[in-house]
């Protein structure tokens, strides 16, 4: 027998939708019926509080999920239930106000919290230790390393003691801490004695805290790979994922050597391991490495070297995007003939699949080159078959179509105003999400880095369509917002 969903799961499930507003509504709704049922002050009422506070928190709204935590945190504990949600809301206030920047009322509010669970459960209980770690994370990003260590390694003991799983992110913490902390002790200790699913989890965790403008991230993530290596051996995935994240991170660092050699040690793996497929995504990676590292000639050998590993696997698609960035490549390097060659063939090859996306992608790279060529006619008619199966939010898709209304001026290059381009890929992301008698007029522009939308209908809509409406303006703006502050590929 299936039971109905919760409100704050159906909150959820509208937020992963992009539906922040619907969201919002819900568990105000929510809060409003629990508040007039039970009154405020309740345990009842308390718990909506924490819940509207976590949808609002997952909106970015964080100073009003800060308030609702705070309601939550005031509510008076009538009985062991209400004494350990309070306990809840409390770590949620204060990890919502060092979210904020609020550290001086965040580190009041979790070390208020820290002795509330030790007074509840006790030092030995793993509850009292989901208090001490966050209180340590926040005693770091203060600089008090010295106290920091003192409450991470208690946590870990905790944690380590009762076999709870959240020794992984407390041993991250910890590392993160020592390595602050300037001496020669090693980062990661008795991995040895762990499950392979705790250690895996404990690299997850260093990786989610790694901050990639900072170069001592770099220092920490290396740690963590010999670790891995040690643990688990040279070609477990969690070692090789590891590795993809230190290449990143040499690309974020500007350490390209690093981020080359991480590429070469993660291929090696793919290949003593007969993995085809990962080998080549992996060989593109060291590809574009090397080539933004200026070594062109490098670069060009291994996209021929991907090429043949694409041909012996024997998918399309695949073909299709080692020509289609080993063209760009050769079309960087100045070498147009070979370029539009390969190009050419990773549209012929995307045909032969069955994937519109690369189909799109490639007819857009191709009809690119041929703008910047001055060949007008056939680039426009490239991109305007490219387009045609695109996405209008893919990335490829904006900048083709930017490219597009400079062929349609009779431009080489320019390449139109990326800004009206984003403004009506946005329009026709939305008209296409809706039924075609609804709207009458819709106009879409940027200004001040955000969209301005006016909308005129041709008739009264359904409660339903209404909804819908509400979705998929939510989902529009969720997705082309991040567009505005990507970089975009030049042409």
């Amino acid at each position: 027998m299936t039971t109905s969903p919760t409100p704050i799961e159906v909150a959820f499930a509208l937020l992963r939708e992009g539906r922040l507003v619907d969201a919002e509504n819900l568990m105000t709704h929510e809060l409003q019926t629990v508040t007039a049922k039970h009154g405020r002050g309740s345990s009842a009422w308390a718990s909506a509080q924490c819940d509207l506070g976590n949808v609002l928190l997952n909106g970015d709204q964080l100073d009003r999920a800060i308030e609702c935590y705070r309601h939550a945190a005031s509510a008076p504990a009538q009985d062991y239930e209400s004494r350990k949600d309070r306990l809840t809301y409390r770590l949620n206030l204060g990890m919502a106000l060092r979210m904020a920047g609020r550290l001086d009322e965040a580190e009041a509010e979790l070390r208020q919290g820290a002795q509330e669970r030790l007074a509840f459960y006790g030092r030995e209980h793993a509850g009292y230790a989901f208090g001490l770690e966050p209180l340590a994370d926040l005693l770091l990003q203060r600089g008090d390393v010295r106290q920091a260590r003192h409450v991470v390694d208690e946590a870990v003991d905790n944690l380590w003691r009762n076999g709870h799983e959240r020794v992984a992110a407390a041993l991250a913490l910890r590392a993160a801490i020592v390595q602050a902390g300037g001496t020669a002790e090693p980062l990661f200790l008795d991995l040895r004695q762990l499950p392979d699913e705790v250690v895996e989890q404990v690299a997850g965790s260093v990786i989610q805290r790694l901050d990639h403008s900072d170069p001592a991230s770099k220092h920490l993530l290396t740690a963590l790979v010999a670790a891995l290596e040690a643990r688990l051996g040279l070609d477990h995935q969690a070692t090789l994922n590891a590795l993809s994240v230190l290449a990143n991170l040499g690309r974020d660092l500007g350490d390209q050597s690093g981020r080359i050699e991480a590429i070469e040690r993660v291929l090696a793996s793919y290949d003593r391991q007969g993995r085809a497929e990962q080998a080549l995504m992996a060989s593109l990676g060291l590809a574009m490495a090397q080539s933004e590292a200026d070594d062109a000639e490098a670069a060009l050998l291994t996209y021929a070297s991907a090429y043949a590993r694409a041909e012996r696997i024997g998918r399309p698609e695949l073909q299709s995007q080692v020509l289609r960035n080993w063209g760009l490549a050769l079309q960087e390097a100045g070498q147009t003939g070979p370029a539009e060659q390969r190009l050419a063939e990773a549209v012929a090859q995307a045909r032969r699949g069955a994937d519109y996306e690369t189909v799109g992608r490639a007819g857009v790279a191709l009809g690119l080159f041929l703008q910047h060529e001055g060949r007008l006619p056939e680039a426009r008619t490239v991109l305007e078959e490219g387009l045609a199966v695109l996405d209008p939010v893919h990335p490829d898709a904006i900048v083709g179509r930017s490219h597009l209304g400079a062929v349609i001026d009779g431009r080489t290059c320019g390449c139109g105003d990326l800004q009206d381009t984003i403004a009506d890929a946005f329009r026709e992301f939305v008209i296409t999400r809706l039924p075609a008698d609804l709207l009458a007029r819709l106009d879409v522009r940027i200004a001040d880095d955000d969209f301005q939308v006016n909308v005129e209908l041709r008739r009264e809509p359904t409660e339903a369509e209404i909804e819908r409406l509400n979705g998929v303006f939510q989902s529009a703006h969720a997705e082309f917002r991040r567009r505005l502050s990507e970089p975009q590929y030049a042409g």
